[in-house]
């Protein structure tokens, strides 16, 4: 799932969501198929959740109860449980760890081609300073702009976006071997390695919806 609100980008996986204060007009657009659960929060019970746009780390607790609302809208017999359930599932949200957007873009005119580049072309296994002497700037200057503009380094953002691609193909049933492959790796265990330590688990274990349990 991925969100534009107010010139800025933000993404998704599948752990994660998205929140939108009230009167925040924004885009919204998937770039596979996907399923997605949406909220809508009245305004006066907004006032504990962020004031700005951001991504949320999810609990398996929040993602149960965006499963069970959806299975089963809220009805007038079910009234006092709806609430409880509704007043728990924002009691949790305004506790979600703030990750502001999972995976970051920047409008800098040295860093955004870049990006873009590597979006287009997850595999692209360049380094920085190949792709620095590409954008006619140094190495060292495309380094200072990511950390200024992304908040992580270079390193950090090529692989989340390598994660996000990984998504993508574990959910339309692709082996481990054929996506390390497509993003770059030069065998499956550095791909499985990588994934691992973002993600909490392995790719077939992401896959198998062993997710990793947070607190």
């Amino acid at each position: 799932m991925e969100i534009e609100v107010a010139g800025r980008h933000y993404l998704a996986p599948p752990q994660y969501g998205i929140w939108l204060p009230p009167d925040f007009e924004h885009i919204g657009f998937n770039r596979h198929e996907a399923c997605h659960c949406s909220v809508y929060v009245a305004p006066e019970h907004c006032t504990a959740l962020p004031a700005d746009p951001c991504a949320l780390s999810l609990t398996p607790l929040v993602r149960a109860l965006l499963d069970d609302l959806r299975e089963s809208p809220p009805d007038a017999s079910r009234f006092a449980e709806n609430e409880r359930q509704l007043q728990l599932l924002l009691d949790k949200l305004a506790r979600a760890p703030k990750v502001g957007s999972y995976l970051p873009s920047s409008s800098d005119p040295l860093l955004e081609p870049v990006l873009q580049q590597l979006t287009a072309n997850p595999a692209d296994t360049r380094s920085l300073a190949q792709l620095a002497s590409q954008a006619n700037t140094t190495e060292r200057t495309l380094m200072r702009r990511c950390q200024r503009d992304l908040g992580m380094s270079f390193a950090q953002w090529r692989q989340r976006l390598r994660v996000v691609a990984a998504l993508a193909q574990l959910e339309r049933g692709h082996t481990v071997e054929s996506i390390a492959l497509d993003l770059g790796y030069s065998s499956a265990s550095a791909f499985i390695g990588m994934f691992r330590r973002l993600m909490g688990v392995s790719p077939d274990e992401y896959r198998k919806g062993n997710l990793p349990r947070q607190q």
